[in-house]
């Protein structure tokens, strides 16, 4: 078991901390003060900071400023990792974690209608990478890079757009960049031009973060998907394995130099 591995399954082993995911799946960035309400008086402001610092440890919290305030978002990223090395191994089927986060830690059932509009519209996901800042960074901007781990999509970012084409050079996005910080940040609009239904709904918008880890060999990668209020199908598409399926798969390509087989 690796020591990321142990850091998730000792963050799950404890129940107020799987409540606490509980309360993030609902979404909406909450801050501590809204996370520690459903636990007073039974636990105090400081023994639920206590426990979302374990789950930011474990990377299943990312934390975003907000103002004044911090808001929380759950990373299910780790989880679905846990499950395909722990899991699915000897299921027929994967659980989508995001969706079925309740069932997979509680042995309860959450349906896709319960998620609510506000878990969907900012979407938090990090990953950390064995890889320099720069190797990321070309993954994420160079199209015969990006062919290999996102589902055969050749993406090319400039500091003006951002443009993504099929296997037969068909258009499958093209945005506007609106923050170009290389190697560290960039910010995009988001359209999927492939599929006619999600084409028709408003643009949203990506943000790719790079940014140094405890270990110098490793650098954390943050993908903030939001603006998606008013583009639900676009939001059910690409959560939970939707982007975790993409992130992993650029990880596991980045570190090893071969793509997972296929996006189960």
């Amino acid at each position: 078991m690796t020591d990321d591995d142990a850091a998730v399954f000792r963050a799950l082993a404890d129940p107020t901390r799987r409540q606490l995911l509980d309360v993030l799946l609902a979404g909406g960035g909450p801050t501590v003060g809204e996370l520690s309400a459903p636990f007073e008086p039974e636990l105090t402001r400081f023994a639920v900071m206590k426990h979302l610092r374990v789950l930011e440890d474990a990377g299943l919290v990312v934390t975003r400023p907000d103002g004044r305030r911090t808001r929380h978002y759950l990373n299910a990223v780790p989880i679905r990792q846990v499950s395909r090395r722990w899991m699915d191994k000897f299921t027929e089927q994967a659980s989508d974690i995001l969706i079925d986060l309740k069932r997979t830690l509680e042995g309860t059932t959450m349906t896709s209608s319960e998620l609510t509009d506000a878990a969907l519209a900012t979407q938090v996901y990090q990953i950390f990478i064995r890889a320099s800042a720069e190797q990321i960074w070309a993954a994420l901007t160079d199209p015969d890079i990006s062919v290999r781990y996102f589902h055969g999509a050749r993406i090319q970012v400039t500091p003006d757009r951002r443009t993504a084409r099929g296997p037969k050079g068909e258009v499958w996005g093209d945005t506007p960049v609106e923050v170009w910080d290389p190697p560290h940040k960039y910010v995009a609009g988001w359209l999927s031009l492939y599929d006619e239904e999600f084409a028709n709904e408003p643009m949203s918008r990506v943000t790719f973060e790079i940014v140094p880890s405890d270990d110098p060999d490793v650098m954390r990668l943050i993908v903030t998907h939001d603006r998606l209020e008013e583009s639900p199908k676009t939001a059910q598409n690409v959560s939970g394995k939707g982007w975790m399926f993409v992130l992993s798969n650029l990880k596991t390509f980045l570190e090893t130099g071969v793509p997972l087989p296929a996006a189960s």
